[in-house]
């Protein structure tokens, strides 16, 4: 299966990422013939928490009191909270196959097959993978399966030519996510750069923001001197990771890369909901909305998405 090339400019209409956050809905006074007219609406922002301690490892059995959200700036009260949280999880798999990364795409192949193996065969039944590749283009392989045939198909057909455009892949994913109920997630495997996208680092930031993903960059690094590296690629790719809630991997041969399947999955199936009705927020001129996360015990670290995009006020 060659895949379906999905382009570098998307032209379908923009799905709200409200589309998986439930809203509540407050009645109005009853009408005349003692209908109830319901007039507005509160979203319900839902926030994928990874906990780690002081030596980074993962942090478990935290109680809701535990946590403490604000939103641009005003304290929150958390309306919703689940220790491993079994939502669905959608995550795109998006693999550089720009001519620069040839040498290493054999074992990435190899590595991406035991992850899809993996998630398959652990977790929610309702868990689901997509695979992408990027070069010049950004191709769609497999739209989101647990067809593990359709996924290892897709995979072998890889072949490393062309230039990257990288934040192009992002955006088309990131836009791929917004409609999905669940929880999100994007794996890129690239060497860093970016040659040939007609979207910016701006447009893929705002993208991943949007669909609410978490973005884990594996960055396959060529050689350890910096010199010979897109240390900006990586610099770029860090940022969206941490504005994501994700981070980076830096593995220099198949073991490693490995075990940065290995650890990105353990954390998506260890992560806490935190969920609250955002409520006497300042308005945002942009509308996207800093969020922060802290915890009671000053060893451990909350690690989520900075923010969200909504109305400009509450």
């Amino acid at each position: 299966m060659g895949g379906r090339r999905v382009g570098r400019i998307i032209t379908r209409p923009l799905t709200a990422l409200l589309a998986f956050l439930p809203f509540a809905a407050f009645p109005a006074p009853q009408s005349d013939s003692g209908d109830v007219v319901f007039r507005s609406r509160v979203r319900l922002v839902r926030l994928a928490v990874t906990v780690k301690d002081s030596n980074g490892g993962l942090a478990a059995n935290l109680d809701k009191d535990d946590f403490s959200v604000s939103d641009n700036g005003v304290p929150q009260q958390v309306s919703v909270f689940e220790r491993n949280t079994s939502l669905p999880l959608s995550i795109a798999v998006l693999i550089d196959t720009s001519g620069s990364t040839g040498k290493d795409l054999g074992y990435e192949v190899e590595s991406a097959g035991r992850f899809f193996h993996a998630v398959v065969r652990g977790g929610s039944p309702s868990d689901a993978v997509a695979l992408y590749s990027f070069n010049w283009q950004v191709t769609l392989h497999s739209s989101y399966t647990r067809r593990l045939p359709r996924l290892d198909q897709g995979l072998h057909a890889l072949r490393g030519d062309g230039g990257t455009s990288l934040y192009d892949a992002i955006y088309l994913a990131a836009r791929d996510l917004e409609s999905r109920d669940g929880r999100h997630a994007m794996i890129v495997i690239t060497d860093g750069g970016d040659t040939t996208s007609t979207k910016d680092f701006d447009a893929a930031l705002e993208a991943a923001q949007r669909a609410e993903s978490i973005l884990y960059p594996i960055v396959v690094v060529p050689i350890e001197n910096p010199a010979g590296r897109n240390i900006g690629g990586e610099h770029a790719l860090a940022t969206i990771s941490s504005r994501t809630g994700g981070r980076v991997f830096l593995p220099s041969d198949s073991a490693s890369l490995d075990h940065a399947f290995d650890e990105i999955l353990i954390e998506l199936r260890t992560q806490y909901l935190v969920a609250y009705y955002p409520k006497n927020v300042p308005a945002s001129p942009n509308r996207f909305h800093s969020v922060s996360v802290t915890l009671r015990r000053p060893d451990l670290r909350a690690i989520t998405r900075s923010g969200y995009y909504g109305e400009s006020a509450p």
